[in-house]
């Protein structure tokens, strides 16, 4: 129960973001920043896969870093992102997110449970190149602050959407299916792996 309100907590401020953004913006930078910010992550699997899979491995985690790790995951995508926008070469970038897929499900596939410094450097490596990949998109939108807004917004809900699935492996049947889709988020990393080689 206090999950279910945490997570309506979560969505609510969400929401209140969104909001204030709105009441401040016109409609063309809406279209060309937030709804673009927002619909980005959910344009591409790979994105989505690493942001659902960092929301699984933390449930099997435990506290803190249920929350620690979609928090860390988000601020060092922006440290990515501005490296991108800079035009700082970062070799791999693709590869890396193809990584990041494999790498997750393999974590949620196995439950490995990994100190929690390590955990936050292995999701911290990763958020990196997502980062990268989308600053160097950036510059194109229309406003790139009100763009970056819907990308974090919608980033967090796909990681929630992670932990509410993750609370699957509270019974047995429900850790085997949350287990099976760090499988599936492990061959779909794959599958981006063999196309990016």
């Amino acid at each position: 129960m206090k999950f279910i309100k945490t997570s309506l907590l979560g969505v609510l401020c969400s929401m209140l973001l969104v909001s204030v953004v709105f009441a401040h913006a016109d409609a063309e930078t809406l279209k060309g920043g937030l709804i673009s910010g927002f619909l980005h992550p959910l344009m591409g699997l790979d994105h989505i896969v690493a942001m659902v899979a960092v929301g699984l491995w933390g449930v099997f985690l435990g506290r803190p870093a249920i929350w620690l790790l979609p928090v860390i995951f988000p601020m060092v995508m922006a440290f990515g992102g501005a490296l991108g926008v800079l035009g700082i070469p970062i070799p791999g970038t693709e590869i890396g997110i193809a990584l990041s897929g494999i790498v997750l499900g393999i974590m949620v596939a196995f439950a490995i449970k990994p100190p929690l410094w390590v955990a936050a450097v292995i999701v911290g490596f990763f958020a990196i190149f997502h980062g990268y990949a989308h600053g160097v998109e950036l510059p194109n939108a229309t406003n790139p602050l009100i763009f970056s807004i819907g990308f974090v917004i919608s980033t967090g809900l796909l990681h929630l959407a992670g932990i509410a699935f993750g609370e699957l492996s509270r019974w047995s049947l429900g850790e085997k299916l949350v287990r099976g889709l760090g499988g599936v988020i492990s061959l779909v990393g794959l599958g981006f792996l063999t196309g990016y080689l």
